[in-house]
């Protein structure tokens, strides 16, 4: 939670934080913050209309299946959904325990290739060969 959050949902906080401001200053806050209020309502209004309506879609559609005799098994080997590709290991360490940890190079770098690399190794020195 960020400090502003933590003050804004705080009553004492944001009244430490008000003392100096005037009244004027006060209600010009409390109407913009109302106006943001009134946006984020109509945005989640919006947002649950859209999921109501896919799930009415959704409805139909096994409605129309069920009439149909069609089951989910029937369809699925009927979709072409995309294959994703294994990303075979390109660097691997042996930790001082003798495990071996292998990784792609790809994303956060592992805990066990972190603490070798922190003792001067590099990447090329565990490309795997």
């Amino acid at each position: 939670m960020t400090d502003f959050v933590k003050l804004l949902t705080r009553k004492n906080s944001l009244r430490k934080q008000c003392q100096a401001l005037s009244s004027d200053d006060i209600e010009k806050a409390i109407a913009d913050l109302n106006e943001i209020l009134e946006e984020k309502r109509e945005q989640e209004e919006a947002a649950k209309a859209v999921e109501q309506e896919r799930l009415d879609k959704i409805d139909a559609v096994k409605k129309m299946m069920l009439e149909a005799g069609i089951s989910m098994n029937d369809l699925e080997g009927m979709i072409d959904a995309p294959v994703k590709k294994k990303v075979e290991p390109k660097y691997q360490v042996t930790d001082e325990s003798g495990e071996v940890h292998q990784w792609s190079g790809r994303g956060r770098t592992p805990a066990a290739f972190q603490s070798h690399f922190d003792k001067g190794f590099s990447k090329e020195d565990c490309l795997i060969k």
